[in-house]
């Protein structure tokens, strides 16, 4: 009797041709790159030409992943990777990022609330989302770890990169070639951003993120940035406003808060804002 699948594909599909192929004779025609199967084929991949079919490849696989695991919203968490855990801020680069070490235990407490809220649809809606990495990431990953929740690693291939942290779910840790598509996935589902202290690549992410709300190429989210200093330091936001490079509504993208109770509050009681 012929199986349902079989009626519903009747050709072999693409796994047994590849294994069709590890049992061919050796010789000169099966060793030649020309004969191998082009989607078993590394070095044609890595190919220039094929940058297009990458590109694809890299938006698809963690999005088909997400969809199967019946993942809605995340919650996305930018932060700076040197930011230490409070423990271990005796030992910090500078003064500055020792103080800074309380936004890595904020970081955490705000996962572990989110994470309980995610619980609650069974890891469909408010996924911790994170660049996988140390400092803030960590501690967001562990946070939803701590909760016994799910949470999402997006890491890129860099030249010093470390690992992806211990505390991201190993199925939803994701690695990357190309930072656009990264930045795709951080925000093709996000409900909520938040933004802690950080350096060169937090703010390529958080003023992306403005950028698209601002355009109306993103639907309004709540936008947070923990630790009102620090931002109101590296950022004059109101110098922008007075100079007209930005409205002065624009300012009223972010909220600025300083603990994890805080951020959640206003999730809690987001309204969207009217057009």
């Amino acid at each position: 009797m012929i199986e349902e699948d079989e009626r519903s594909h009747p050709f072999r599909d693409s796994q047994q041709d590849a294994a069709a192929t590890r049992t061919l004779p050796n010789t000169a025609q099966t060793r030649a790159p020309a004969y191998r199967l082009a989607f078993t084929d590394a070095e044609f991949l890595l190919r220039e030409e094929l940058r297009p079919v990458r590109l694809q490849l890299e938006l698809l696989k963690p999005q088909m992943i997400m969809d199967a695991r019946g993942i809605r919203s995340t919650v996305v968490m930018f932060g700076g990777a040197r930011i230490p855990a409070p423990a271990e801020s005796d030992s910090a680069r500078t003064p500055a990022l020792a103080a800074l070490s309380r936004y890595y235990e904020e970081a955490r407490k705000f996962a572990r609330a989110m994470t309980e809220r995610s619980l609650e649809s069974y890891g469909a809606e408010n996924v911790i989302c994170t660049g996988g990495g140390p400092g803030v990431m960590e501690a967001g990953n562990m946070g939803a770890s701590e909760a016994g929740g799910i949470s999402i690693g997006l890491s890129i291939v860099l030249p010093h990169e470390q690992a992806p942290n211990q505390y991201v779910t190993p199925d939803l840790c994701f690695n990357f070639h190309y930072f656009a598509i990264r930045k795709m996935h951080f925000l093709m589902r996000a409900k909520a951003v938040t933004v802690f202290p950080g350096g060169f690549g937090t703010m390529d992410e958080m003023f992306e993120a403005l950028t698209l709300i601002q355009t109306g190429r993103m639907q309004r989210i709540p936008f947070i940035l923990f630790g009102r200093d620090f931002w109101n330091q590296i950022i004059n936001w109101q110098a922008l406003a007075d100079a007209g490079t930005i409205s002065p509504e624009d300012l009223e993208l972010v909220r600025f808060v300083e603990s994890a109770d805080e951020a959640v509050d206003i999730i809690d009681s987001w309204v969207l804002p009217c057009p």
